[in-house]
């Protein structure tokens, strides 16, 4: 009797693989024994990459078919002054690619058994002292009504029968690239300080405590809708800046006024630098996942661990 041949390992398709989080993931995934296809928009250079093009609706769904899994991060960056073009562009970006993907996805034949749609915490807008769970309503403004939407769009998935997941991504802590980046010239040069609202408070997650949240999603069928991806020990913006200034031994003195972030950003610092979110990850704890980093102090030294201080 011949031997029998080994299964193909799994293959999960992902989007935004260049981003700050898609391009850790993907050799993450890789890692532990995944096959990854990457959703590019340009020429694909090789069969590991599937073209697609969201403002045109162009995706090939017999590209995807057979696929196991799909984690979906694609989005214009948020992180600039919101003009009316640029608003457009992050909405339709997230809108309309994440509608196109989860009509695709529904259209398969054998379609996959999970997608891991990204969301954010704007959702919940600026809440003040509130803990906010998954149960919490959503907030407003403009990231509250857009992620809304963006979780909507995914819709046409879940009505297919697919488990259909949207993390609630809180500030991401890498060691290179993200809001930690921008941070660290002024603090390294001991001029960083509390930036924002006096009180208001910061939701972070290690980079490598995200990644382990979006692999656990993907095999996790308990989870299923949104869930906070969120350290348990959200702090506020002045503990944050006393931990980074501590882990970087560099004082902490000079608070970044809120009236130069909104002069410097508009109602993009309205929203994210100076809002306050107090995120709980109710779902994650319910389903059994354990963070390695929950505390600041550690995540930051871990993060900051291979970059030079």
């Amino acid at each position: 009797m011949a031997p029998a041949r080994p299964a193909a390992p799994p293959r999960v398709v992902v989007s935004g693989a260049g981003g700050l989080v898609g391009a850790a993931l993907v050799p993450a995934l890789a890692a532990a024994g995944h096959g990854v296809v990457r959703l590019v928009r340009r020429a694909p250079r090789g069969p590991d990459e599937i073209p697609w093009d969201p403002e045109r609706g162009s995706l090939d769904p017999r590209a995807l078919e057979g696929c196991d899994a799909v984690v979906h991060l694609a989005g214009a960056p948020l992180a600039v002054r919101w003009t009316a073009a640029r608003r457009r562009a992050i909405r339709e970006s997230r809108v309309a690619g994440t509608r196109l993907l989860a009509q695709r996805l529904a259209a398969l034949e054998r379609p996959p058994r999970v997608l891991v749609s990204a969301s954010a915490m704007g959702i919940y807008g600026d809440r003040g002292d509130t803990v906010l769970t998954e149960e919490s309503a959503p907030g407003s403004g403009f990231l509250a009504d857009l992620c809304r939407a963006w979780e909507e769009a995914a819709k046409p998935a879940a009505a297919r029968g697919i488990r259909v997941v949207h993390p609630r991504t809180a500030l991401v802590l890498a060691p290179r690239g993200g809001a930690l980046a921008r941070l660290l010239p002024p603090f390294r040069l001991g001029l960083g300080g509390r930036v924002g609202r006096p009180g208001a408070w910061w939701s972070w997650i290690a980079l490598d405590d995200l990644l382990a949240a979006l692999r656990f999603a993907l095999e996790e069928e308990r989870l299923r809708g949104p869930f906070n991806a969120a350290s348990p020990q959200p702090v506020t913006g002045a503990e944050f800046a006393r931990t980074l200034a501590r882990v970087l031994r560099r004082p902490a003195l000079l608070p970044v006024p809120a009236a130069a972030l909104r002069l410097a950003f508009g109602v993009m610092a309205e929203e994210t630098l100076l809002a306050s979110v107090r995120l709980a990850p109710a779902r994650l704890a319910a389903a059994g996942f354990a963070f390695r980093f929950p505390a600041l102090e550690d995540a930051l030294r871990h993060v900051l661990g291979g970059v030079r201080c």
